[in-house]
């Protein structure tokens, strides 16, 4: 069955469900979706050390949303593939945010019979779906360090690109470390 739409939770108030314990008792979610999001720091973290990438690009959330870990993978995917591609490790990219909150779903029937079937709003807590990351306005998701101001414009693009698999509106800040 395919997910509902990221409509359905991202502009929504929500009460973090994230409480997981490896003591059985403590934990309040019992099953627990799997982490989508593979790498969090992908290019060459000790060129960004050593000072060699001055240009710095942060993509930052502009309003309060969820935005889902499904979400958050292609955008790395995509941001990382095209980085790749064009600067072959000259670069250094990060995914800022983590996916801790957990996203249920009440299933509803449709169609005929379906009113036999199930029990509407009672007990309508719903059952584990999805991992998502909550971002409040001025949270940091992507980040970008790259050597040359050419890189920069390209980056700034990538970013452009990226906006639209987000379900919140977003800001570049570039910043530019001198030595």
């Amino acid at each position: 069955m395919a997910l509902r739409k990221a409509a359905a939770y991202s502009k929504k108030k929500v009460v973090p469900y994230t409480r997981v314990s490896k003591v059985k008792g403590k934990s309040f979610i019992k099953t627990v979706p799997q982490k989508k999001v593979v790498k969090f720091v992908m290019g060459n973290e000790t060129l960004f050390i050593e000072g060699k990438l001055p240009h710095k690009l942060t993509l930052i959330a502009e309003e309060k949303a969820q935005i889902r870990d499904n979400s958050l993978e292609a955008c790395r995917q995509y941001l990382n593939k095209k980085l790749e591609k064009e600067f072959s490790g000259q670069y250094l990219f990060k995914v800022l945010v983590f996916p801790h909150h957990i996203q249920r779903e009440n299933k509803m029937l449709t169609g005929a019979g379906a009113d036999r079937m199930q029990t509407g709003m009672q007990l309508s807590f719903g059952k584990t779906l999805v991992r998502a990351a909550l971002v409040n306005p001025g949270t940091k998701i992507f980040f970008v360090a790259v050597a040359n101001p050419k890189a920069v414009s390209f980056s700034r693009n990538l970013f452009k690109d990226v906006k639209s698999k987000l379900p919140c509106k977003t800001k570049v800040v570039y910043e530019e470390i001198k030595r």
